[in-house]
């Protein structure tokens, strides 16, 4: 969903932008594309792989920073908290975090029974197998996986890891596969491997990933920028629905109560731009992992325009409006904005 995104986060030239999961930079050199000399590009991500190639690809450029560590902390970043007009967040596991078994993302690779996306902090799926009590093992298994059979599996892991420890991921998928019944996990038709939920949910569970994006969003809200924009990639409900009610919660005022006092007069600090978008069928058949993708927008209140053309009554002023030009500027804290594009995302 690269121009998706871009497009979502209305670049600027003279921009400061942060993509907080580089990945494989996909989204951040488009973002870099668009930026001009006075733009800045800061890059995160946990994944000390991933840093390895942003430093290798874009250390170079002026214009980009680099920092190793969880978007749920990027406020704690000086060049962040000056203030940002984008941030975005591309969310779960990258294609190759799953393509290297060595990583242990992936039951089709049998790989060291891992799961951290920053392999330095925290303990691995094996460590928590290994400690955790049956129960505790259901609640991830339910909670993040939305795994029917959770106490079946869960029980089972417990018995065999009496036996020997859970070591390798090939070894926790054959286990699932043989206490649940392939046609429980089908879905619209198609087949898929009885272990799919358990390991999205370990590794959810693993990387605290719910709790990041939580903390990730309320850190970017509060760098954003007047007309700053949110864009954050999704590819399971639990984290749409935690993206969902975020902008929601800031963009509307919550409903009212005649047995409870009147609330004081509520003030937006977000608004939705548009709904949720779906990768298009092109990008689906390049890469089909896109069909789970869902991308939400979100604006900060209050567009700073340079050099916009229009005067204080919003009309235009000695000629076209070029968005650029001397440092002339005109902030509009309404939503009656001669600019489109600032209520409205394009389709």
């Amino acid at each position: 969903m690269v121009a998706q995104v871009v497009e979502a986060l209305r670049v600027i030239e003279d921009g400061a932008y942060l993509d907080g999961t580089f990945g494989r930079g996909g989204h951040a050199r488009r973002v870099l594309e668009r930026l001009g000399a006075e733009g800045r590009l800061l890059l995160m991500d946990k994944d000390p792989d991933a840093i390895a190639v942003a430093e290798r690809t874009l250390g170079a450029d002026p214009r980009v920073a680099i920092r190793r560590g969880s978007f749920a902390a990027l406020a704690d970043w000086d060049l962040a908290r000056t203030g940002l007009d984008g941030v975005l967040f591309d969310l779960g596991v990258s294609s190759p975090q799953l393509d290297v078994a060595e990583r242990g993302f992936s039951f089709g690779k049998d790989g060291p029974l891992d799961m951290r996306m920053d392999p330095d902090a925290g303990e691995s799926a094996a460590e928590w197998l290994a400690r955790a009590d049956e129960r505790e093992i259901a609640d991830v298994l339910w909670t993040y996986g939305e795994e029917r059979m959770s106490r079946r599996i869960a029980r089972a892991i417990v018995a065999r890891r009496g036996e020997a420890p859970l070591t390798r991921t090939a070894e926790l998928a054959e286990l699932i596969a043989a206490v649940v019944p392939r046609g429980r996990q089908a879905r619209s038709k198609q087949e898929i491997h009885p272990a799919t939920r358990s390991f999205q949910a370990i590794r959810i569970h693993v990387n605290r990933e719910l709790a990041d994006l939580e903390a990730g969003l309320d850190a970017a809200h509060a760098v954003l920028k007047p007309g700053g924009r949110l864009a954050v990639i999704s590819f399971h409900s639990l984290e749409d629905r935690i993206v969902k009610r975020f902008i929601a919660g800031r963009a509307k005022a919550p409903p009212g109560n005649r047995r409870l006092p009147a609330a004081e007069d509520f003030e937006p600090t977000l608004h939705a731009i548009g709904g949720a978008q779906k990768a298009d069928a092109a990008e689906i058949a390049a890469n089909p992992r896109a069909r789970s993708a869902v991308l939400r927008v979100a604006e900060k209140p209050g567009l700073v325009i340079r050099d916009s053309g229009f005067d204080e009554s919003g009309n235009v002023a000695n000629g076209e409006p070029n968005g650029r030009g001397p440092a002339s500027l005109l902030r509009i804290t309404n939503h009656e904005s001669p600019i489109p594009a600032a209520a409205e995302l394009r389709p």
